[in-house]
This record gives C-alpha cells, structure tokens and sequence, in this order.
C-alpha cells in the first residue's frame, strides 16, 4: 500500500474557548463564554496534504499549523519516487508536492496557491494582510522574490544563491517579518533561506537581517512541530 493511500488523520486545534467571569448585581456569576474559532465563510471539514520532508513542502506544512487546520498528512517521499507513481500523478500531473485537497475535492498545487489559500481560508490566524491593497502586493511581492529569485538562483550555484540571499537581506533591513508583521511571505522565505543556507555555507553575519528572520522563524511552535513531524519521514 502506497503513503498517499494511508493518510492518518490528524486534527489541529480549530476552536478558541475562554473563560470569563463577571459581576451581576453584586453577586459573581461564573461564565463559560465558548468562542468558535471561524476559519472561513464556509466550513472546511478536513484537507488531505500531500508532502515530501523538508521540500518545498514545508513551507505548507508549517502554514497548516499556523492556521490550526484539520488536515490528513499523506507523506510522498521524492526518495521514493512516489510523486512519478500513477496513483500521484492523477492528483498532480506535475509530479511534485505540495499538493493540498480541500474538502470539495479541489486539488492546490506550488507553495504560493497553499499558501494563498490556507492564509484566506482561515483568515483568524492572521497570515493575509487583508484589506490593505499595498501590503496585499507587498506579500505578492515577496512571493514572486522568492521562488523566482531565490529558488531559482540554486539553479546557479553557491554563488546565485549568495546574491539572492544579499538582496534578501537588503530587501529585509531591519524589520522584524518581510513586510513588517508576519505572514504567508515569512514562511515562504524561511523555507528557502533554510533549505539552501547549507549551499551557500557563509560565516555567520553575512546576513544578518536574514539570519535573525531565520532565527525567530526557528522560534515559532508550528515551525518546530512541522519539522519534528517531518523528521519520522527521513
């Protein structure tokens, strides 16, 4: 049996509770106030997420953590070669994860879609600048930077990708997150920096607005819980 055939179920917390307790006519009334946590317009049951450790994959992995969404791991090892098998490639003719189902059937596929789609899908965990149309392109922008140039710079070599990582770095400054608060772009560019830093192997404060981004994104529960997940896979 293949992994994209056994997928265990695996739920992330999808609701918020709080407890309140206020005063009624000098007598203190203890209240279970229970908040849901709405994650979208519709209510998305379960995705199915198709990934290969440490890929691209993780990038998707650790924004379904963020979100807090119900989702199946369906592990389809490159190593394998489990994306090139018939059964995969009727999911993604592109042979390559991420690919996400939603609920509906829908298949998602490259890392910006999930991205885009799981920070819309559950807009409570923050991940889109919604409303706000310059920060909107900003994320885009960022995006687009990082697969094209980043990503695409391994093509060249430890030297590409060191020009890459300087404009990053430059394009960073002394911001805390890509456009000055988190979202889909931070973990979008940490996932490259992090797979490819070991490329580059350049002395520690080359890049240092990258390399404190790195850091903090280290520091975050669902980067660590994603990549300790990953860790079962190989």
């Amino acid at each position: 049996m293949s992994h994209f055939e056994r997928c265990p179920p695996y739920s992330a917390p999808t609701s918020n509770w709080v407890y309140a307790s206020f005063a009624h006519r000098g007598a203190v009334i203890d209240t279970l106030i229970f908040i849901r946590r709405l994650h979208s317009a519709r209510e998305i049951k379960m995705l199915k997420f198709y990934f290969s450790p440490s890929t691209s994959s993780l990038a998707t992995h650790i924004a379904l953590l963020e979100c807090g969404a119900a989702f199946e791991p369906c592990p389809t090892l490159m190593s394998k070669k489990e994306t090139r098998t018939p059964a995969y490639l009727a999911i993604n003719p592109n042979g390559k994860v991420p690919a996400l189902v939603t609920d509906s059937g829908r298949v998602i596929t490259e890392v910006a879609a999930t991205l885009y789609y799981l920070a819309r899908a559950y807009p409570d965990a923050g991940l889109w600048p919604e409303g706000d149309i310059e920060d909107e392109a900003e994320v885009v922008s960022w995006m687009s930077f990082t697969a094209s140039t980043m990503h695409g710079a391994r093509l060249g070599g430890a030297e590409a990708l060191a020009e890459a990582f300087e404009i990053a770095n430059t394009k960073l400054d002394d911001r805390q997150w890509a456009i000055g608060r988190f979202t889909i772009a931070d973990i979008h560019l940490f996932r490259v920096y992090w797979r490819f830093r070991p490329t580059v192997d350049a002395p520690l404060g080359t890049y240092p607005a990258l390399e404190s981004h790195h850091d903090r994104m280290l520091a975050r529960p669902a980067v660590q819980k994603a990549m300790e997940a990953e860790k079962e896979y190989g």
